[in-house]
């Protein structure tokens, strides 16, 4: 049975390094070897986001349960909301079991909605890793203030939010503030996450939200501070597909739970109907590490295996609940159904959600 022991964390602003202490059983294929294998993990985003976090966290993890334990070196290939990226990573990267990539619901995004930049497919890839993840909503304390109060104090507010772009995970938050009737000027082209939150941070936008990891590793020491107030997460979803608070921030009230404060009923029609599903594959079913389905099954194998054995060892969610959050994790089966979630969303949605962004943004796909 394996045993973790965290020696060392260093800053997110650099790399996330941790050393462990291991002892541990090797479940996996005997057949494979990676001892002189140098792995090459790509996240499409910059240092700093949530799925730069959630690949730094599992990289010196992976080391050590891959078979030989390689190195696992994290790189950030940022450009075009991730589409960049996946791009590469679908034309370019080598199938030899060297090269694994990260997506999130800003690759998803795009994919779905036909952006005529994506040159990749899913189909082309196998899931080694799936993981949900939430997010949450903030403004500065003196807005926060306001809001704390009453909501529709700030709802004549012009709101500023660094955005990737509207066809990407951002479409989330960007659709439930129209929906609040908040006046929310988007300012698109940067290129993660963590992007945003820094012009957040040096004051160029007056809002900003983070998924998980990125909001417990980044903005919860400023909320600490007094210096940032979380206004609403997106929620998760129970067993009968209702949206419920956030366990992992169970004092954060939801969109749904803002939108009722705000207008006094339920949300409901089409505007709703496709926002949930977009929030479903964008959150519920969002970050995914995958590898080329033209690599050795056995290597494939190994991978699945070694990310089987992390997320099953019995201290793992006292260990990740700091950094990514206690979510489901998911490899085998489960990942595979996970991505069809992520990746299958009802036409009706995609439909009016084309209409919405033309109207929006002039964005005619």
């Amino acid at each position: 049975m394996t045993i973790f022991k965290i020696i060392k964390i260093k800053s997110f602003f650099t790399s996330l390094v941790f050393l462990f202490t291991v002892v541990f059983s090797n479940n996996v294929s005997a057949e494979i070897d990676l001892s002189n294998h140098h792995i090459k993990w790509v996240v499409p985003f910059s240092a700093g986001g949530g799925a730069d976090v959630l690949a730094r966290f599992y990289a010196p993890l992976l080391s050590e349960y891959l078979p030989g334990k390689p190195i696992v070196e994290v790189i950030n290939m940022p450009g075009a909301g991730s589409t960049k990226g996946a791009n590469w990573f679908s034309s370019e990267a080598p199938i030899d079991g060297s090269v694994i990539f990260s997506t999130s619901g800003s690759t998803q995004f795009p994919f779905l909605l036909g952006d005529p930049r994506v040159k990749y497919d899913y189909k082309d890839w196998e899931v080694i890793l799936a993981s949900s993840t939430g997010g949450v909503a903030y403004l500065p304390k003196e807005l926060g203030a306001l809001w704390n109060i009453n909501p529709q104090l700030t709802l004549d507010e012009n709101y500023v939010f660094a955005s990737q772009g509207p066809t990407r995970l951002d479409l989330v938050p960007l659709l439930a503030w129209s929906m609040l009737g908040m006046k929310v000027e988007p300012i698109f082209g940067v290129k993660g996450r963590a992007d945003g939150r820094l012009m957040f941070e040096q004051g160029y936008v007056n809002i900003d939200y983070q998924t998980s990891s990125s909001f417990l590793a980044k903005v919860m020491p400023l909320v600490e501070k007094g210096d940032v107030v979380p206004i609403m997460t997106w929620g998760i979803l129970d067993d009968n597909g209702s949206i419920i608070r956030d366990p992992n921030f169970p004092d954060i009230p939801t969109f749904r739970e803002v939108y009722i404060q705000i207008h006094g009923a339920e949300p409901i029609g089409s505007s709703w109907d496709a926002w949930k599903a977009f929030f479903i594959a964008g959150f519920s079913a969002q970050k995914m590490v995958v590898i080329d389905k033209k690599t050795d099954p056995e290597i494939i194998n190994a991978f699945s295996k070694a990310f089987e054995n992390i997320i099953n060892e019995p201290s793992f969610n006292s260990i990740s609940e700091k950094y990514i959050g206690i979510y489901p994790q998911s490899t085998g089966y489960k990942a595979i159904k996970f991505k069809e979630i992520a990746t299958q969303i009802d036409p009706v949605a995609i439909s009016w959600v084309k209409d919405w962004l033309n109207d929006s943004y002039n964005l005619d796909l």
